[in-house]
C-alpha cells in the first residue's frame, strides 16, 4: 500500500490516518505539494484577511493602498486564485524625501477547494475584497436511503442470495 500522508502529518495523532479516508490520496498529495511550493518563499506583502461570512461564503480582504483598479489582476486557474498587483511609477514625484507606502509589485496565491466559486471583487478605500462561495453539488449533499421490507423496491437480481455470499466467502 502506498502511503500518501505527507511527512509533516506523521505525528502520533495522524497514525493510521489513511485507514479512515478512502480516495483522499489525491487531495492530500495536492495539499502537500501546495504546502511545499508556497512555504518556500512566504510573502508578507500585501497583508490580507480571510473571513468566513456564512456557512459556505468567504471573503478575502487585501490591503492594496496605492494601487488603482487597472493595476490589479485577479485570475482563477487550476483551483488557484492568483491576485497580482503591478504598480506603475509615480511620475509626479521627481525625488522622494521619504517613501513609507509600499507600492511594489506582488503576487498572492490562494488554493481553492474544487467547489469554491468566485462571486466577484471590489476595490474600495484601498481594500480589495474578493467574494467566494462554496457550492455543494447535489451529488455531494446528504441524502436519506429508504430501507425496504422484503425487497419491495429492490429487484431480486440486485439482491445477493446465500449462495452468492458462500461463493464470495470461498474466494477469499
Amino acid at each position: 500500500m502506498t502511503k500518501f500522508i505527507p511527512d509533516n502529518m506523521l505525528h502520533p495523532q495522524f497514525k493510521d490516518f489513511d485507514k479512515f479516508f478512502v480516495g483522499f490520496d489525491d487531495q492530500l498529495n495536492r495539499m502537500a505539494k501546495f504546502h511545499d511550493d508556497f512555504t518556500k518563499n512566504i510573502p508578507n506583502y500585501p497583508p490580507y484577511n480571510i473571513k468566513k461570512t456564512d456557512e459556505n461564503k468567504y471573503v478575502i480582504e487585501m490591503a492594496v493602498a496605492g494601487f488603482a483598479k487597472h493595476e490589479i489582476e485577479i485570475e482563477f486557474a487550476q483551483d488557484k486564485l492568483i491576485v497580482k498587483g503591478n504598480a506603475t511609477e509615480d511620475q509626479e514625484a521627481k525625488e522622494w524625501l521619504y517613501q513609507g507606502i509600499a507600492a511594489r509589485n506582488f503576487t498572492r496565491t490562494f488554493a481553492l477547494n474544487d467547489h469554491v466559486e468566485i462571486n466577484g471583487a471590489e476595490l474600495m478605500n484601498g481594500m480589495l475584497k474578493i467574494a467566494l462561495e462554496r457550492i455543494i453539488p447535489e451529488s455531494k449533499k446528504p441524502k436519506k436511503i429508504d430501507i425496504t421490507d422484503n425487497g419491495s423496491k429492490v429487484s431480486k437480481k440486485q439482491m445477493l442470495t446465500e449462495e452468492d455470499y458462500d461463493k464470495a466467502a470461498e474466494s477469499l
